[in-house]
């Protein structure tokens, strides 16, 4: 477990400037839209999906929890206080934390109500019971709250609560009283999202972030109601909850929070986790635009397809760039591409026989992406549903459970049990181990996620490429416009034509993007007294992996204004030697769709006055590229069609709506993504 420093009542008059200053912030909040706040998620510790996450911290889905995972969690506080009772040596409980890991904080049963002359209770000064100086340590902890981390403050709403689901989730595995328990899963369902800082967590251990938590909790600090800002006391109050401290008590917890509710709430990943789970629901937005503009550059290429063929990849089986192949060759099908429809003077085909690297290598280059993802996939659903805490405290394990646990080193550890937790449920649950560990450490998680970064840095190089090849004529074989050699438009259709891709907007996007691919520094700063001396830096990794998708779609925004343009090229050119090409369902429906949005011909003065990549993306973040993909197996073409048809009618309402949110929701990933490790 990370360890963090306590800050005295004596510094509150000092920050009240610095919270005037944040409290000027919040006319940049991005509050959620709760379009699934009638639905419910399960929580149970174990099967926690990144789409579930995204339902409760985008859309404002209901938390409930398994039975089962209610009782773990309780059993874990039982064996506890078992623990102790039994006098047995406990991090973050009865022992200190970080440099304090020997010092004794209490001694024996943490509900007795004898008063310990040697015990001095820290709010009264007083000599008090275990009982009371939990109670009042606890709350005095929790109070502590709000003047963890440093800014900026989050900004998007979405990304606090992100983190409360994965507590909630993972924190059934935690020794967290009842009461705690609930008032997380509360403020979710009741949509009271605290202030919390961005900054301040080393990336192994975000203590700070869900530190801010703990203040709202007893009604301390600054809270969102359904995006309004406000004190927390008010914000509970308004949503008809009781501050934690005054919630009855319960089994074995006479008040909350209480005995290691501190430790059970805060000592996570959950900041950077729950980033994580939106940078996987986002890339796969992005990944899959990419596949499908990819086969939009096909056409408008007027490609040699044959990189993609079944028969090219199968002698270079990498699944995930075969997938990417395969998809594409179905989203192209039926296509002109699979035709040979035009022949120069001498009946030789124009179409040339292979394309730029670029085109050629988009499907391994987006398949080494999706395959990045896969994997980062995978290790955030284990890092999702799994403990990241110190201790593990372990009910329902004996000497039996396991060799190593049967030697005398071990065994000190072992919580026998006794008459006091029979209100534990589960075989044997009145036992286990309480164990000191180095779960909170999230590398592999972190790893992955700037190999994604690396990947879709790889990946959007290929589009930046293919953008620029469709100016050489020695690929596209003709020229749009009318003086161009083999030119297809008329010099009205040329002056009317939809805009392509900005070669300096490209460019900039290209720099960031290779800016961003540089890797976070491995750290290995000894701090708390050279305790702690390994910082993973997650919360800048995933910032960084988050504006780099972000960017990456602003990329295939560009891709699309050109590729689309060339559509109607093709389109035009096949008009002209009397053919009627097809583009196939999916490139169709979007060519289609994004001409809602960005006409073929129209007056440049009379076009938005907003840049057309602006347009482009906020397209890609308002459609769902799902809508255009090729029919599922069990779904009829002709209802797939007609879907296809009703996103191509609806896409520039849905666009238009979205290109007013855009800017504000970019601004706090930028100002994230660009923050620079501490040094």
């Amino acid at each position: 477990m990370r360890s963090r420093k306590r800050v005295g009542y004596a510094g509150v008059c000092a920050v009240t400037a610095v919270l005037a200053m944040h409290a000027g912030s919040a006319s940049a909040y991005n509050p959620i839209n709760p379009s699934k706040a009638g639905e419910t998620v399960v929580l149970d510790g174990k099967h926690l999906t990144i789409a579930q996450v995204v339902d409760v911290a985008r859309y404002g889905a209901k938390v409930t929890l398994a039975q089962n995972a209610r009782q773990r969690s309780l059993n874990a506080y039982y064996l506890l206080l078992e623990g102790a009772r039994e006098n047995m040596p406990i991090y973050f409980f009865n022992r200190g934390t970080g440099s304090g890991r020997q010092t004794p904080i209490f001694s024996g049963d943490p509900l007795s109500t004898t008063v310990d002359p040697n015990l001095i209770c820290p709010t009264t000064q007083v000599a008090c019971s275990n009982r009371q100086f939990l109670l009042e340590r606890s709350l005095r902890t929790f109070r502590n709250g709000p003047r963890g981390g440093f800014g900026p403050e989050v900004a998007d709403e979405e990304i606090v609560r992100a983190m409360m689901v994965v507590r909630a989730n993972t924190m059934v595995y935690e020794a967290a009283t009842p009461q705690l328990t609930q008032m997380l899963l509360d403020l979710l369902n009741k949509r009271v999202t605290p202030v919390v800082q961005s900054r301040g967590t080393p990336g192994e251990g975000d203590l700070p972030q869900m530190g801010n938590v703990e203040g709202t909790m007893v009604g301390v600090g600054n809270a969102y109601l359904n995006g309004v800002r406000m004190p927390s006391a008010q914000a509970l109050a308004q949503a008809g909850l009781q501050r934690l401290q005054d919630q009855p008590g319960q089994t074995n917890a006479p008040g909350a929070p209480f005995a290691a509710d501190d430790a059970a709430l805060v000592s996570t990943n959950a900041y950077t986790a729950g980033q994580a789970a939106l940078l996987l629901n986002d890339g796969r937005n992005m990944l899959d635009w990419s596949d499908l503009v990819y086969a939009t550059a096909l056409q408008g290429m007027n490609s040699s397809v044959t990189p993609i063929a079944s028969i090219v990849q199968d002698a270079r089986p990498f699944p995930w760039q075969n997938f990417v192949a395969s998809r594409v060759l179905d989203m192209i099908s039926p296509s002109y591409l699979l035709d040979i429809d035009e022949l120069s003077s001498t009946g030789v085909p124009t179409r040339i026989i292979q394309d730029p690297e670029s085109l050629r290598a988009t499907s391994q280059r987006n398949g080494a992406a999706w395959e990045a993802w896969s994997r980062l996939k995978k290790n955030v659903g284990i890092q999702m549903n799994s403990s990241d805490h110190n201790p593990a405290v372990v009910p329902g394990t004996s000497p039996k459970t396991s060799p190593e646990l049967d030697t005398p080193w071990f065994k000190q550890y072992f919580v026998e049990g006794g008459p006091n937790n029979d209100a534990c449920v589960g075989k044997d649950c009145e036992e286990g181990y309480i164990l000191s560990n180095a779960n909170w450490d999230p590398v592999t998680m972190d790893n992955d996620i700037e190999a994604l970064s690396n990947a879709v840095a790889n990946m959007v190089t290929a589009n930046n490429q293919v953008i620029q090849r469709f100016t050489n004529t020695f690929f596209t074989v003709i020229g749009p416009g009318a003086t161009s050699a083999g030119g297809v438009l008329s010099a009205t259709e040329a002056r009317l034509a939809a805009p392509r891709g900005a070669d300096y907007t490209i460019a900039d996007l290209m720099s960031e993007i290779q800016t961003l691919q540089n890797p976070v520094p491995a750290q290995g700063n000894g701090i708390v007294s050279n305790v702690e001396d390994l910082e993973a830096e997650g919360r800048i990794k995933v910032a960084r992996a988050r504006l780099m998708v972000d960017n990456t779609l602003q990329m295939i925004g560009q891709e699309l204004l050109t590729t689309s343009y060339w559509m109607n090229v093709r389109q035009i050119q096949g008009q002209q030697l009397g053919l009627s090409r097809s583009f196939g369902t999916a490139p169709t429906g979007v060519w289609q769709a994004f001409r809602q949005v960005v006409p073929w011909q129209q007056e440049p003065l009379d076009r938005p006055e907003v840049p057309p990549g602006a347009l482009a993306y906020s397209f890609l973040q308002a459609n769902s590229p799902a809508t255009f993909f090729p029919p599922a197996a069990n779904e009829p073409k002709l209802a797939y069609k007609a879907r296809v048809k009703r996103s191509i009618r609806s896409a520039k309402a849905r666009t238009t709506s979205y290109l007013h949110r855009a800017k504000t929701l970019r601004k706090f990933l930028v100002t994230q993504g660009r923050e620079k490790p501490a040094s």
